[in-house]
């Protein structure tokens, strides 16, 4: 099995090095990941400039883009096959429920999903990072069981796995994404040049953090893993929109 990884703490993050150690025994292992940190990047592409390539002397390689650049530019520029599985990670900090719309490791997943390949998002639930080994191991048995059958065709998944040693987890659940109060505002200062600067706030605490949430599952110890889907449109708002629109509009 070929196994392209990625991340966007950088292709030096330790994350990636006990990702990459963890899935090396299930297969072919190839790293394409940012040349820095590129948390919050999101699914954004790099259209204005060109993108280079390079190899570190472990063997990873790295690029001077996103997360996203960095899984196109593997499945549609390096491999001469399309890799079977794509798993990003292993990310220091959770990414759960609204984390995930501007997590870089959500859309590196993301994008190989989007190209047809199977992917797999991990994190770990805490800045801390002291149990890393603890979601290398989880990823290492998701990848383990995908290989001998995956639930569905082609698959999306979030998991996010406690800072905790593997003995003291709790187990593991299947959730939903639940949802963050409103993130802080920013903070204003003065930088040593005298310009006024702004540093985007932190996120919000847990507000939707019920039973059967991502949050949950996390602050009871256990590995919350949520199948993620691209369609955003709102499928019960569909009918409403077209009646709105049905409507005569009133000269003026």
């Amino acid at each position: 099995m070929r196994i392209l990884i990625s991340n966007d703490d950088g292709y030096f993050s330790p994350g990636i090095a006990i990702l990459a150690d963890a899935l090396s025994p299930l297969g072919e292992i190839t790293v394409v990941a940012p040349e820095r940190d590129r948390s919050g990047a999101s699914n954004s592409l790099t259209l204005d400039r060109p993108l280079i390539l390079r190899k570190s002397a472990n063997g990873f390689m790295f690029v001077n883009g996103t997360p996203t650049d960095c899984v196109h530019l593997a499945i549609t520029g390096l491999f001469e096959v399309p890799p079977d599985l794509v798993v990003s990670g292993i990310n220091l900090g959770a990414n759960m429920g609204d984390d995930t719309i501007y997590s870089g490791t959500v859309a590196a997943a993301m994008e190989g999903f989007l190209l047809g390949v199977p992917a797999i998002a991990v994190s770990l639930a805490s800045k801390a990072g002291r149990h890393l080994e603890t979601a290398g191991r989880i990823a290492h048995d998701l990848v383990r069981r995908y290989t001998r059958g995956a639930p569905f065709p082609h698959m999306l998944l979030n998991v996010n796995v406690p800072d905790v040693a593997e003995s003291e987890l709790a187990g593991i659940e299947v959730t939903r994404l639940g949802r963050r109060h409103k993130a802080e505002g920013v903070v204003k200062t003065v930088n040593p040049r005298g310009d006024t600067v702004y540093w985007v706030g932190a996120a919000g605490g847990a507000q939707d953090a019920g039973p059967g949430t991502d949050f949950h599952a996390v602050g009871g110890k256990r590995v919350s893993i949520t199948p993620l889907q691209i369609d955003l449109t709102s499928h019960p708002q569909l009918a409403p929109v077209r009646e709105w629109l049905a409507r005569p509009l009133a000269a003026g």
